[in-house]
């Protein structure tokens, strides 16, 4: 349904136009909008002719006016003037209305559209025959973003998003939950993977620094038919989730970036557990002192690069070999050797899932 503050802009632009009194009311004869005093006087003259089979008619001097959506009567209108123009700019006010009936109910329409489509609430024949019916292209590139914000219900945040797109009438802006912000976006022919980086970091900076809002911006593969709009919410959905486990220093993350962190995210939480009982034992890296953390992360950082993991921790390199040959014994892993490095690697991000996963159930 149309604001009252839509109507209330309407009538006072016709007025300041016209100079001719105008009021929109319901048809239980409640004012919604108005520039006419004392306009309860006319509650019983209003139901008169909401009862009437009239669309016009003049009643106490003034000109009544039906406002119908879909042959259900949703206004009334009231216009009275010194003028013989009265009518006409009556009729325009109804016509005016009738017109924001429509587009808010086909915006309305749209957004619920999209929002089934990406829950997949949708049969893909439905999904063709709504889309041509509001008028949306359904072999267009598109991609999902996703917005997390700190705050739930962040107005602010969801504001300063249609701000930045407002101009831009195929991208789409909608909500399935309190936290996060979808953006459907269309994606030009000659735009790829490294525009979309710009345009998740845009949407950052925006709102960190117009609606002093933090958030995450997470993005899925680009789809080239509207049945898959939904695949790509659910990549940008996983990045954000995978990203808070393995990634949590990062503010943007697209789906095509997740890398292993996606495969041992899917893991079923026994076969989790069995792999790190196979490569640990009995025990665990959180047994690990914060030296041994910190000299493992390091060497995986320079590429298991000794001189410059050495260099970098300011220790000489026969302490960093002492230190790798201690892990060695401990563990049965050498993080020299490129394939142990690799299985003390995904181990370690298997601890973190895991942990991850525990906090999170309970």
């Amino acid at each position: 349904m149309i604001s009252n503050q839509v109507l209330q802009t309407t009538i006072d632009g016709l007025k300041s136009i016209t100079r001719i009194d105008i009021c929109v009311m319901d048809i239980e004869g409640k004012a919604l909008a108005t520039t006419i005093n004392n306009v309860e006087e006319y509650e019983e003259a209003v139901m008169a002719f909401v009862d009437s089979p009239a669309d016009s008619q003049v009643l106490q001097g003034y000109q009544f006016f039906k406002v119908f959506d879909d042959h259900q009567l949703e206004y009334v209108i009231l216009a009275k003037g010194d003028t013989d123009d009265v009518y006409m700019v009556g009729k325009l006010a109804a016509f005016q209305i009738r017109n924001l009936l429509v587009a808010y109910k086909e915006r309305y329409d749209k957004d619920n559209f999209i929002k089934n489509l990406l829950l997949d609430n949708l049969l893909l024949v439905d999904i063709y025959n709504r889309a041509k019916k509001l008028h949306i292209e359904t072999n267009v590139k598109r991609v999902v973003f996703l917005i997390e914000t700190k705050n739930e219900k962040d107005v602010n945040a969801l504001e300063t998003i249609k701000g930045l797109f407002a101009g831009k009438k195929k991208d789409f802006i909608t909500q399935v939950d309190e936290k996060n912000i979808i953006l459907v976006k269309e994606v030009a022919e000659n735009e790829d993977y490294d525009d979309m980086e710009k345009t998740a970091r845009v949407i950052l900076d925006m709102l960190n620094s117009e609606a002093m809002s933090l958030v995450h911006v997470s993005y899925g593969t680009m789809v080239n038919e509207i049945k898959d709009v939904s695949r790509s919410y659910k990549e940008a959905k996983m990045a954000l989730d995978v990203g808070r486990i393995f990634y949590s220093d990062r503010n943007v993350i697209a789906y095509s970036s997740l890398g292993i962190g996606r495969l041992i995210y899917q893991l079923p939480m026994p076969l989790c557990k069995m792999f790190i009982k196979e490569i640990f034992g009995a025990k665990s890296p959180d047994d690990f002192d914060d030296e041994t953390i910190a000299t493992i992360n390091k060497f995986f950082e320079n590429s298991l690069n000794v001189s410059e993991t050495s260099r970098q921790l300011y220790i000489h390199r026969n302490t960093l070999v002492y230190r790798l040959d201690k892990l060695q014994k401990s563990t049965g892993l050498d993080l020299r050797v490129f394939d142990d490095a690799i299985t003390f690697k995904i181990a370690l991000m298997v601890v973190k899932y895991m942990k991850y996963m525990e906090n999170f159930e309970y």
